[in-house]
């Protein structure tokens, strides 16, 4: 059903019901994850651009620096960015199995609550919307305006104040966009993508041209003042495996590939070492330049790299840098509303999160709930902070995501596997995400993790309360609180549509 028709019906049916709330409409309309795929996925193929477009982001321009902090040297920082990529295709390829044996939107949310039950999944979906993706929202947005600000301020770093501004403008000129118009999203993102592209291609083939040159000074003795201990690792790791986050988005998009059981995994096997590829390439050019105390020093690393190497078209790094880490905050609000609409409909979130704009077709609600509540992690965190905290929560879940996996090979046995993986696979991921997760409790123990813990579990007393007893007081007052959200935004329940 296009969206004229669409829009055409429910221009009936309110001339029809005029006069009634716009809470007792029931529009004919596609439900949300058809709609995004029509509009966003409509060629074929997309697996490789998928995962490329998706996982290279603002990671790669933050992430080097904290990477090289933690290790303390080139050596090991060029093996903590190789190792990331391919534990991030080891990830890729459990969760492979998992969206061709289990094909339902959401990501990880289905696969928990087949494998585990609601409570897994409902702390999931709880954690996500409140903790994993406004935090890696607002980490992209900060991201940006690092680099957007850095050639205003030659010579220093610029201001906090100016940097959470500029980053708050951001997310709400991004979430306005996405709220208004699907399709406008989409176009800025096409346009951002391809941007980004530029930029990767201008960083690796400058060094390349240097390293010919032979700019090798930075690489002698390379392992030398390496810092290498369990919690260094595991937090290089952390900030590593940022830049490579994305890597489980193909999952979104199983039924949209061409002969998805064959073309997933060969995207995912092609897809994901490219980007390591590029990875690791972009950051022996940062250091055909910067000895590692400079990079350390350094608040914008490629707009140090462009200034030292393509003066005086040097501001054309922070310009792309800029386009790549806006286009990448874009695709995350872009995708923003899946889950939401997933764990809606289960009853597991506010049914009016879930909701989606008669006029617009967008999920309106979603998108300006995930704005909001990224400008208030923009405020009191700084960058490290907020990827120390993102991945401890996130790694938690990846592993007991393909911790499932393993699980239903026993207990699942008659579900169909179209992709199957050796086992070997799964438990060398789900054993590194425990290491992921434990490692830095134990030998540098802080607050902020027991806070997340804390965190995950109070939505234990939220599910107790609002899904397994289904308290009425609740409803009494959301019940109000939704209809004049409804009239306010224009946005009703999307309907399931059966094929």
């Amino acid at each position: 059903m296009g969206e004229e028709s669409l829009r055409k019906r429910k221009g009936e049916d309110n001339g029809k019901e005029d006069g009634q709330s716009i809470q007792s409409h029931k529009p004919q309309t596609m439900n949300l994850q058809k709609q995004a795929k029509f509009i966003l996925f409509p060629l074929q193929p997309v697996g490789i651009c998928m995962i490329v477009g998706t996982i290279i982001g603002s990671g790669i321009f933050v992430s080097p620096k904290s990477v090289l902090a933690n290790v303390g040297a080139v050596g090991p920082c060029l093996i903590i960015w190789a190792a990331c990529g391919i534990l991030a295709t080891l990830g890729a390829l459990c969760f492979a199995e998992l969206g061709t044996m289990i094909t339902k939107s959401g990501g990880e949310y289905p696969y928990l609550m087949e494998a585990f039950g609601p409570i897994p999944a409902f702390l999931f979906s709880w954690t996500s919307l409140l903790v994993t993706k406004p935090s890696s929202f607002a980490i992209i947005c900060l991201s940006f305006a690092e680099y957007a600000s850095a050639p205003f301020y030659p010579g220093c770093d610029p201001p906090q104040a100016v940097i959470k501004c500029l980053a708050a403008a951001a997310i709400v000129i991004i979430t306005i966009v996405n709220s208004l118009s699907v399709k406008l999203g989409s176009y800025v993102q096409n346009f951002l993508t391809a941007a980004k592209m530029i930029i990767v291609t201008i960083i690796i083939v400058s060094g390349i041209v240097l390293l010919a040159q032979g700019k090798t000074e930075n690489f002698k003795d390379s392992f030398k003042d390496s810092k290498i201990s369990v919690s260094s690792i595991s937090l290089a790791f952390y900030n590593g495996l940022w830049a490579y986050d994305g890597w489980n988005q193909l999952n979104y998009i199983t039924e949209e590939l061409k002969n998805p059981y064959r073309n997933l995994p060969l995207s995912i096997i092609i897809g994901i070492p490219l980007v390591t590829v590029c990875y690791v390439l972009i950051n022996i050019s940062y250091f055909t330049v910067m000895t590692s105390t400079e990079l350390l020093q350094s608040q914008a690393v490629a707009v140090t790299f462009g200034d030292r190497v393509l003066y005086p078209a040097s501001w054309i790094v922070p310009l792309f840098v800029a386009f790549s880490t806006i286009g990448s905050a874009n695709g995350t609000c872009f995708t923003a509303g899946r889950l939401v609409y997933v764990a809606g409909r289960e009853g597991h979130m506010l049914k009016v999160l879930s909701y989606i704009s008669v006029k617009r077709l967008t999920p309106a609600p979603a998108i300006i709930f995930y704005g909001a509540i990224a400008i208030i992690y923009i405020i009191p965190g700084d960058i490290d902070t907020l990827i120390n905290y993102f991945s401890f929560a996130v790694w938690m879940f990846y592993g007991l995501t393909v911790l499932a996996l393993i699980v239903m090979r026993f207990t699942r046995k008659e579900l169909r596997r179209p992709i199957r993986i050796p086992i070997i696979i799964p438990l060398i991921v789900t054993l590194v995400s425990i290491l992921l997760v434990l490692a830095p409790i134990i030998s540098a123990p802080e607050l902020a993790y027991l806070y997340c813990v804390l965190f995950i579990l109070s939505g234990l007393i939220v599910y107790v309360l609002f899904v397994h007893f289904k308290f009425n007081w609740p409803q009494k007052i959301s019940k109000p609180i939704t209809m004049h959200l409804q009239m306010l935004l224009e946005v009703v329940p999307a309907e399931e549509v059966t094929e």
